[in-house]
């Protein structure tokens, strides 16, 4: 089993501040890599992240929000943050708009804070609205920097990242025949998070290369939700028996971006976030989001879906029951558990797993 050495997520900032790059710290969900960094910012995302220790975050939000807005609020606060040079707040749920609010108007960070309003559709006008919401982030951008990125550099950076995207998708469709254990694996895939186009191409190269005949043994199963926090989970469901052989999680295959077809920029960075898979948090519909699970457990023989939402994420939550009805109909046993990005994984969300494992192999 080999092993791929990737870089730490500090050591990729210090590095890219060296050589004269600004650092962007981006929360969920989509937004477009290639503006930013055709601005010379590194885009670095922010989920939660977990175990954040401080707590002043709460004296602002109201309780039912969930983690992930929580400790993003208090690692701002905390002044963690301080190396970063600019935040963006998409608003990808009412909690993470809340943020945007905050940020804005009441607690200002010493940061140039913007936001993105994604839309609810796949339709063109979807499309023309996302694209006028990018063109608006530009001038913002040029403020900023004192740079003006042209059409061609702008489509230079799009192209770096579809073929990114291209080898995340690769990663995802050949699992079965990586020789890694789910942790390392999805370490690898959420390294996208952080790593600049460049330095993660060589990284799902190399490990593209080392795919194996051999197959990944165990009970295969889909994994969805917006992240997989704490991490452990991937070692626990080995325990168990079980692997992941493909997953519908908000920050790894929801953003598997597909390459766009138009030769304008910002249409072509509207068109790439717009058609990618279906996702709550952009207004996807139950059934496409049905279907696409469905088609998910086809292609990957997986003999369940895990469910694993973060506490009080409503986008998540509402769609629950009548995914599991539909996967249910379909023959396609799940499992739902809630956890707090901030704790250990329980001995009560272990338990559960054991047992649905254990029915379903």
């Amino acid at each position: 089993m080999h092993r791929v050495e990737i870089p730490s997520r500090m050591n990729t900032l210090l590095e890219y501040r060296q050589r004269g790059g600004s650092i962007a710290a981006v929360f969920p969900i989509h937004y477009p890599r290639e503006l930013l960094r055709a601005f010379d910012f590194l885009p670095v995302e922010v989920w939660g992240p977990p175990r954040v220790r401080d707590s002043s975050g709460e004296a602002h939000l109201q309780p039912y929000i969930c983690s992930v807005v929580r400790n993003s609020l208090s690692f701002i606060q905390s002044g963690d943050l301080g190396a970063v040079d600019l935040l963006l707040v998409p608003h990808a749920c009412d909690s993470l708009q809340g943020l945007g609010s905050l940020l804005l108007d009441f607690i200002p960070p010493r940061q140039p804070v913007l936001t993105l309003y994604l839309p609810r559709g796949r339709r063109a006008s979807d499309v023309a609205f996302l694209a006028h919401e990018l063109r608006a982030i530009y001038p913002r951008l040029q403020a900023i920097t004192g740079r003006s990125p042209s059409s061609s550099e702008l489509m230079e950076r799009i192209c770096l990242e579809e073929q990114a995207d291209g080898l995340l998708y690769k990663l995802h469709r050949q699992r079965r025949q990586i020789p890694l254990p789910d942790e390392a694996f999805y370490r690898l895939i959420r390294s996208r998070a952080y790593l600049p186009a460049e330095q993660f191409l060589p990284l799902a190269e190399q490990t593209l290369s080392q795919a194996a005949q051999r197959m990944v043994t165990g009970v295969p199963i889909i994994l969805s939700g917006i992240l997989p926090e704490p991490m452990s989970i991937f070692s626990s469901l080995n325990g168990l028996g079980a692997w992941v052989a493909g997953d519908d999680l908000a920050c790894c295959s929801r953003r598997i971006y597909p390459s766009g077809l138009s030769d304008e920029p910002f249409q072509r960075m509207a068109e790439r976030i717009i058609f990618a898979p279906p996702d709550p948090t952009r207004g996807s519909p139950i059934s496409e989001r049905l279907e696409h699970l469905l088609q998910l457990t086809k292609d990957t023989a997986a003999r369940g879906v895990v469910f694993y939402a973060v506490k009080f994420c409503e986008a998540e939550l509402f769609d629950l029951p009548k995914l599991r009805q539909g996967l249910l109909d379909a023959g396609i046993p799940s499992l739902a558990v809630e956890v707090d990005i901030s704790d250990e994984l329980s001995q009560p969300v272990i338990n559960r797993l054991a047992a649905f494992i254990e029915v379903i192999q």
